[in-house]
């Protein structure tokens, strides 16, 4: 039997490494005698036209806008399973993650507040440093050590299904500008047609694509955020048995856009929005205050609120830890949490106009610092968690 949640973390776990190197390409290039050509080209005009839909970005915001809306139409299909069927179907098993997700959004997000109270154009990026990487953080969970609990995979993939339902949330509501009625009234339309075609238990794959298509051309259109609509989309897709699916369209459409989204879609919006230069940089960066808010709210906030959460929710029996972990390796997984990366890269680059080169700079530097950071850091904890267990192909010495 398949197991839809198993094959979601090996998929983004194994992408982890792709997107490191993507990354690390992105900097190098930004930093290399080819920084020409590599702004260049996310900079670049783009035309894509649609019968009579027409309409011209650069390379970066087609791969931000209509990319990225693959990637959210996933985590739409992995948010269904999971409150359906999954991790969030149990309401037992979720008190504590739940509530260590939601601190580990208020958290950040007050720091990052405090820190720019006193510059008034620059608190509309709190939201930044509120997303975990799924990607990142379940691969450096699985590189860390092989003698952690399975729990503590629950744990984590519960508070980043959490964490993308709240971010998802926040995009929607603080960066859809300037709506246009008639084609947000397209995105409605379309919507109720792909839910009662989801009512067809014989409906064409062919179907759902052109519907998902007309929606992300309607939101392209009406100002709405493509990744709220994206996710919307998602929910129409049923989740029970289908004549043209073995295991579920869901299950089917989760598992074949699954290797293109962590291996292409991810990647590639990696490399197009990490680049950033090193010339003139210097410690100094870090007092410019939308870069701290961002780092401090990832690296500290992130561990402050899930951890403290985590604990202060287990101490008044809200619910349990996970099952045979200790409160070390909970600590370690609190700092994989401030892996933001592509999430918060994603919200960062929304939140600060694109023509605005400080704030664009601020964002790349203060995620890529705090994730690289969490990321090590979390590791070593819980690789030195690991060593205080004993080895499991040892057996129990009997």
């Amino acid at each position: 039997m398949r197991r839809p949640t198993l094959e979601f973390l090996q998929t983004e776990a194994g992408s982890g490494l792709v997107l490191g190197l993507a990354a690390l390409a992105g900097i190098v290039a930004a930093n290399s005698s080819l920084a020409w050509a590599y702004f260049g080209f996310i900079h670049a005009p783009f035309t894509i036209q649609f019968g009579p839909l027409r309409q011209t970005a650069s390379v970066l915001d087609w791969v931000k806008e209509g990319l990225m809306a693959v990637f959210f139409l996933v985590v739409g299909l992995e948010l269904k399973y999971e409150v359906l069927k999954g991790e969030l179907a149990n309401p037992r098993r979720l008190a504590v993650p739940i509530i260590a997700a939601i601190a580990g959004m208020i958290v950040p997000a007050l720091i990052y507040l405090a820190i720019n109270a006193g510059h008034p154009h620059i608190p509309g990026a709190w939201a930044t440093p509120t997303a975990t990487d799924i990607a990142f953080a379940m691969a450096a969970l699985a590189a860390s050590s092989r003698r952690l609990p399975s729990s503590l995979r629950v744990f984590l993939l519960t508070l980043a299904v959490v964490d993308d339902m709240g971010a998802v949330g926040l995009i929607g509501i603080l960066f859809s500008h300037n709506l246009q009625v008639w084609p947000l009234a397209g995105v409605g339309l379309t919507l109720a047609a792909l839910a009662g075609i989801g009512r067809w238990r014989s409906a064409p794959f062919l179907a759902y694509g052109i519907g998902i298509a007309l929606v992300w051309l309607f939101s392209i259109r009406s100002g709405a955020a493509t990744s709220l609509t994206a996710v919307l989309a998602a929910m129409t897709v049923p989740i029970g048995p289908h004549k043209r699916a073995k295991d579920g369209m869901l299950q089917q459409t989760m598992q074949s856009l699954h290797p293109y989204v962590a291996y292409f879609v991810l990647p590639l919006f990696a490399f197009v929005s990490v680049g950033f230069s090193f010339k003139g940089l210097s410690l100094s960066v870090l007092e410019r205050p939308a870069l701290l808010g961002i780092f401090a709210g990832l690296f500290l906030g992130k561990q402050i609120g899930v951890f403290g959460a985590a604990l202060l929710a287990t101490t008044l029996k809200f619910g349990r830890k996970p099952t045979g972990a200790t409160w070390l390796e909970i600590y370690g997984v609190s700092l994989l949490c401030g892996v933001g990366f592509t999430m918060s890269l994603f919200i960062g680059s929304l939140a600060f106009a694109q023509d605005d080169a400080a704030g664009q700079a601020d964002v790349r530097i203060g995620v890529v610092l705090a994730s690289l950071l969490s990321g090590a850091l979390g590791m070593s904890v819980l690789a030195w968690a690991g060593t205080l267990r004993p080895d499991p192909a040892q057996g129990d010495g009997t």
